[in-house]
């Protein structure tokens, strides 16, 4: 009889922890249980499309905005470079390089240790996308896509 009592423990306890885990989401099996406020108000579906959408948008507006960018940085280059052989302006090209040489000796004096700012705001991306997974792997495929098309 004790025998039996045991069996019926230990198959109790068992069907307990498989309810127990079917209940659990999958990301808070993988992440643990805090794995976001995000993650816990919608479903992984939702997150997936919510990053996603915003994603693509965002890579689609930047690959315009760069385009435009860079067409207006070109294209004012080679306005400058015509206006200098026509004669209509006159650079002096000594002056720029030792310019930019004494800008390149700052940013490299001032690249050795990042700002406490900057620090910070890595960290907070980091705890934001830590507890967001799924969203920002949506945004993050969306960018992508938004890049692309």
């Amino acid at each position: 009889m004790a025998e039996k009592k045991k069996d019926n423990i230990e198959e109790t306890s068992l069907s307990d922890m498989v309810e127990y885990a079917k209940k659990q989401r999958w990301w808070n099996k993988i992440f643990g249980k805090n794995s976001g406020p995000v993650a816990e108000k919608y479903d992984v579906a939702t997150q997936l499309a919510i990053g996603g959408v915003s994603g693509w948008c965002a890579g689609y507006l930047f690959q315009k905005v760069g385009k435009l960018a860079a067409s207006a940085v070109g294209g004012g280059f080679f306005l400058l470079q015509i206006a200098n052989h026509t004669g209509y302006i006159k650079v002096d090209w000594k002056r720029v390089e030792r310019d930019v040489n004494k800008a390149k000796k700052q940013l490299k004096l001032n690249s050795e240790m990042p700002s406490k700012e900057v620090r910070t705001k890595v960290d907070e991306v980091q705890s934001f996308v830590k507890k967001n997974i799924v969203l920002t792997g949506g945004f993050a495929g969306g960018f992508l896509l938004g890049l692309a098309s």
